[in-house]
């Protein structure tokens, strides 16, 4: 079983009266292979380009109902390009646990392919390419917060998200999930 280590802040006791809703979190394990009725936290679906042992690192912050989320790995296949999403399921052993990417406005016709609702601003995309020692990166800002509960995982798939009519969304294969603890927007946000 990967490890992880989460930090949550608070803001200051004085600053919570007036709270702005500002919250930081920050996640990191190494991936694993699926047992056959357990996975890890992060779990490798082809060890191929995502070997047990890689590392990942997932941090949001949520500020006056704004988010920003951050990924970033080490140690996977070097010199490509990947899509990446928050999805709204956990990681587990079969690939599609994860279920579907997470969407502000949701789409009513799942899967979703509509550019309307499959796009950056919609969804968390965090599209990165390795370099040569196998590390890369991404941003996501939003204008919205995660609704409590629904945003649960960092999908990292085989190629970078596409935006066209009835693809749009699509990534291709899904190599590698990371279950994060992320923070939903204050209540009464």
């Amino acid at each position: 079983m990967a490890a992880a280590v989460v930090l949550m802040a608070a803001l200051p006791a004085a600053a919570a009266q007036a709270d702005t809703g500002d919250r930081w979190m920050r996640t990191t394990a190494s991936f694993g292979t699926p047992g056959e009725f357990l996975a890890p936290d992060a779990v490798t679906h082809d060890e191929g380009v995502v070997p047990a042992g890689a590392r990942i690192t997932v941090a949001q912050r949520v500020k006056d109902g704004r988010t920003a989320v951050e990924l970033s790995v080490r140690g996977i296949q070097p010199d490509r390009a990947y899509g990446a999403h928050v999805h709204t399921g956990t990681c587990g052993v079969a690939p599609e646990a994860s279920g579907p990417h997470y969407q502000h406005r949701i789409d009513p016709v799942q899967p979703s392919v509509d550019p309307a609702y499959a796009n950056p601003r919609n969804e968390a995309w965090l599209d990165f390419r390795t370099g040569p020692d196998g590390s890369g990166g991404a941003v996501a800002e939003q204008k919205w917060s995660f609704r409590a509960g629904e945003a649960r995982s960092v999908v990292i798939h085989e190629h970078t998200t596409l935006t066209g009519k009835g693809e749009a969304g699509q990534a291709g294969r899904r190599l590698a999930c990371f279950t994060v603890p992320f923070v939903p927007v204050a209540a009464g946000k």
